[in-house]
């Protein structure tokens, strides 16, 4: 006998869940609420991915897909590197001011959240992260190759550091209400460069 096939797609409850993780954490996403969200029952919830924590795992992935594909394709765009870096940051301002609650980068969140005591979470998060410095790096060493970035500090230094800067600036995004504070971080941020 042949095992009943699936009546929905991964990808799609993969990102239901994602967005339930995103906006109520680990810990604060029950199974009930999953349930709702992804519309299928708990029974088919754990047969499909086997328990809350997998499907964690495969939202935290997922997200890492979609969110550094994006982050790197402005990275990618033709033009002046310090544009291309501003045009990062202004996107990630602009992702934390959407809508009424600030949910900042599911991946930062993961990290402060249960990076500490998870090493699955750590992993997928440095990925997330690893992935983003080598773009960085690489566009950075554009600029100091072109004369634009007249730093002399090492490409992946100056990378890292930027880093800090654009991480801080989505921790900060989900705290703060001015967002002139936060187009200071990125002033700061390009002026070091």
């Amino acid at each position: 006998m042949s095992a009943r096939p699936r009546e929905f797609k991964d990808t799609t409850v993969i990102d239901a869940a994602m967005e339930v993780f995103w906006e109520h954490g680990f810990e604060g996403s029950s199974t009930e609420r999953l349930c709702e969200r992804t519309g299928l029952g708990r029974g088919s919830l754990y047969n499909a991915f086997g328990s809350k924590h997998a499907l964690y795992e495969k939202a935290l992935g997922r997200y890492q897909e979609l969110g550094i594909q994006g982050q790197v394709e402005i990275l990618e765009q033709p033009g002046l590197v310090k544009d291309r870096l501003r045009a990062l940051m202004e996107w990630a301002i602009d992702q934390d001011f959407n809508g009424e609650v600030s949910r900042g980068c599911l991946a930062i969140n993961a990290a402060i959240e249960r990076g500490g005591k998870d090493s699955t979470v750590a992993r997928l998060v440095g990925g997330h992260v690893g992935r983003l410095e080598q773009a960085l790096c690489h566009v950075i060493a554009l600029g100091q190759r072109s004369g634009e970035i007249t730093s002399n500090r090492p490409a992946l230094e100056l990378a890292r550091s930027f880093l800090s800067s654009y991480y801080g600036l989505r921790v900060l995004g989900k705290v703060v209400e001015d967002r002139t504070v936060l187009q200071d971080v990125v002033e700061g941020t390009l002026s070091a460069l």
